[in-house]
């Protein structure tokens, strides 16, 4: 045998094997985790936080990582890779300024243009920091929610 020829061993090469499938997953992880949302209960990131990863669709905030999270939303961080939408209506209900192209439904339901001047899903970007939803008139409003991974 030549003294400069390397024997690869059989545990050697399925640990090589190994590395090689995990890399590629630990890289997307980390892309993955830079998806996310923060919410606070209260104004300017206090009380009670929760960190929601994405891409996620939650029709209701009653039962979030075992809290009730509806109508408790005060403040927010956007993750870096993150696209959220806020909605006032559980499911994802229609908005109001979706409603408001079709009049004979909006008649029928009692919403005034007024209702609708008022809109129930906003739409957050990536990096964002809303100190206070109550500046988008969306004090303690969120009941559902999606938040979209971009890159």
């Amino acid at each position: 045998m030549n003294p400069n020829q390397t024997i690869i061993r059989p545990k050697k090469l399925l640990l090589i094997g190994i590395i090689l499938m995990v890399a590629p997953l630990s890289n997307s992880f980390a892309l993955g985790s830079r998806c996310y949302i923060d919410v606070y209960e209260y104004a300017e990131y206090v009380g009670a936080h929760l960190r929601i990863e994405g891409p996620a669709k939650l029709r209701n905030l009653r039962s979030v990582e075992g809290e009730n999270w509806d109508s408790r939303i005060d403040s927010l961080i956007v993750g870096p890779n993150s696209k959220l939408r806020v909605y006032e209506n559980p499911n994802f209900k229609m908005t109001l300024s979706e409603m408001s192209k079709h009049p004979d439904l909006m008649r029928s339901l009692g919403i005034t243009a007024k209702d609708v001047s008022q809109e129930s899903e906003l739409v957050f970007e990536a990096n964002e920091k809303i100190h206070h939803l109550g500046e988008y008139n969306f004090h303690r409003k969120t009941r559902s929610l999606k938040l979209d991974c971009i890159k």
